[in-house]
């Protein structure tokens, strides 16, 4: 048995996620020349992956970049956390408050 290991990891919101995935899309469709009669489909996990961040992802992705990198300038506010921001788009006290519900200081009114 072949053992994988990670070679490189960092973090992505989705709409870089589904920019990422179109590309992979294009380049596995483009290398191969469909025969007649036999249509190429892409993978099942593919599909999906693609299909939930068009369904989740909720703007551009120089929108959500531009948000990172304001929300990672912010005060105890980590990587991890700025992308959630971003993926989840918290239209609420309570929603920011669940994303904060692992730390280990509480957020305060400001």
């Amino acid at each position: 048995m072949k053992v994988k290991k990670i070679i490189q990891e960092e973090m992505m919101t989705l709409p870089e996620l589904r920019e990422e995935l179109i590309a992979i899309r294009d380049q596995r469709a483009g290398g191969l020349e469909e025969t007649e009669g036999a249509v190429r489909t892409l993978s099942y996990e593919l599909r999906k992956s693609i299909d939930h961040a068009d369904t989740l992802g909720k703007c551009s992705v120089e929108t959500a970049k531009a948000l990172y990198d304001e929300l990672a300038g912010l005060e105890k506010i980590t990587p991890t956390i700025a992308s959630r921001i971003v993926n989840i788009m918290p239209a609420s006290r309570e929603e920011i408050r669940a994303i904060y519900a692992k730390e280990r200081f509480a957020l305060v009114t400001e």
